[in-house]
């Protein structure tokens, strides 16, 4: 599994960039590992269609699941349609999103 979380930093102690589209970094991490790579976001500064092309970037790395703390539509649309699981709403570090993934979300998975 391969969790992406939009980062303004490239560690993960870095906070989330509470913006998809526009964020700094994406965080690739594996949640059994917690082995990550940082990638910078080259949509991040493009005049207009950010969103699609983050989004589209993400579809590419070949993520099951998406953390941040909002997405706007366009991007939305694009990662549910490629079957990655997108969840907002997040605040904090990386580290501590993920930990919190995997405490909610992956311990349901295993009942």
């Amino acid at each position: 599994m391969k969790i992406c979380v939009s980062s303004v930093g490239d560690t993960l102690d870095s906070e989330i960039d509470d913006e998809f589209g526009m964020c700094e970094y994406f965080i690739i991490i594996d949640p059994d590992t917690m082995k990550y790579e940082a990638i910078l976001n080259e949509a991040s500064h493009s005049p207009t269609g950010t969103g699609h092309q983050t989004a589209q970037a993400v579809v590419d790395m070949g993520v099951n699941v998406v953390l941040t703390g909002f997405v706007g539509h366009h991007g939305l649309h694009i990662l549910q349609s490629a079957g990655i699981e997108v969840i907002t709403g997040f605040e904090g570090t990386v580290g501590e999103a993920v930990e919190r993934y995997k405490t909610r979300f992956m311990a349901q998975d295993k009942r």
